[in-house]
């Protein structure tokens, strides 16, 4: 299991959620937006449609007839708004972002086995994760043991000389 990796993949996958995160935020602020500006114009519509039934009583044909067909048309634009908005995100932005976040996750899992593996391994057979560590170090014991020695070799001797 290399550090790195699982940092990298895991930023990935934050990155990948985020911009999925991005993308339907957009697309519902968008269609809340819409909504609202239809609901906006239905309201017009009813009252176009109101005023035109005012009008029926009040006149006869005139402001009648171009107030239900303003009210008509409001309704129509309305109607298409709300189909709009409740139209999906778009296709490749989202799928791009789930099969990079998928992608992550799958690596993320892959360095999740190899560190159950390393730990099992470990436990099972304790001496070969600790030898790759012990070879340097004795090592370096040993090196400092000949220095020591040689300091003390050379100490004796001017001890001697003196």
């Amino acid at each position: 299991m290399n550090t790195e990796n699982v940092v990298k993949h895991l930023r990935v996958l934050w990155r990948t959620d985020r911009i999925i995160a991005d993308i339907r935020l957009r697309h519902l602020l968008i269609g809340l937006g819409l909504r609202a500006f239809a609901a906006l114009i239905a309201a017009f519509g009813l009252l176009m449609l109101e005023l035109s039934a005012y009008f029926a009583l009040v006149q006869i044909w005139s402001a009648i007839a171009a107030a239900a067909i303003l009210g008509a048309v409001n309704f129509a634009i309305a109607a298409a708004l709300f189909l709009i908005a409740g139209r999906a995100p778009s296709g490749r932005d989202i799928e791009l972002a789930n099969e990079i976040h998928d992608t992550s996750i799958e690596a993320l899992q892959l360095e999740a086995r190899a560190l159950q593996a390393q730990v099992s391994g470990a436990v099972h057979h304790p001496l070969s994760t600790i030898m790759p560590m012990l070879v340097p170090l004795i090592a370096i014991i040993i090196k400092n043991l000949r220095g020591t020695t040689k300091t003390a070799a050379d100490a004796d001797s001017a001890a001697a000389r003196s």
